[in-house]
């Protein structure tokens, strides 16, 4: 398994459409803090991906950031500050949202890279050398090979053996 996503906003996120439907609200003019943002995320060669749509956030305000095998991602979208105006309508979303992802063990999260481009952060993180799948080389033995046990002391056991043997001749 790569990652499990967690979002900590879901459940506001559902409360507040389940009350817009119940009051009538449904398209309401009055925008509301953020709830999340939507991630897509696969897998393409040796790398994992993940876009998180971010649209008319300042990139100055994306803060990532890991700890342990979890990428927290944070980002702020402000209220535009306009002298004089009235609004008319304010449906999009602002505010400052997070969103968690435990990542798989066999990702190399101190090469993870990040780009902003047209509203989207892409988030590449490459599968660690350790845990990429590899061919091994099966050798042919036409003689068993004789594996040589070591004692704590580093000596080989056979070696011990003979070497008791021999004082017990000398003896």
């Amino acid at each position: 398994m790569m990652l499990t996503a967690y979002d900590p906003f879901a459940a506001t996120s559902a409360a507040f459409r389940a009350l817009d439907q119940l009051t009538g609200r449904t398209g309401s003019g009055t925008a509301r803090p953020l709830s999340g943002m939507p991630m897509d995320a696969y897998r393409v060669g040796d790398n994992f991906v993940a876009h998180f749509d971010l649209p008319g956030v300042d990139p100055g305000s994306i803060d990532l950031s890991v700890e342990g095998n979890t990428l927290t991602v944070s980002a702020e979208r402000s209220v535009p500050q306009l002298e004089n105006a009235e609004w008319a309508i304010a449906e999009r979303p602002f505010g400052s949202y997070t969103r968690q992802l435990v990542l798989g063990r066999s990702l190399d999260t101190d090469r993870l890279e990040a780009s902003y481009h047209d509203g989207v952060l892409t988030v590449s993180i490459p599968v660690a050398e350790k845990a990429k799948a590899r061919k091994i080389t099966v050798t042919r033995a036409d003689v068993p090979t004789a594996v040589e046990g070591r004692t704590i002391e580093g000596s080989s056991t056979e070696g011990a053996a003979a070497h008791q043997e021999q004082k017990a001749v000398e003896s």
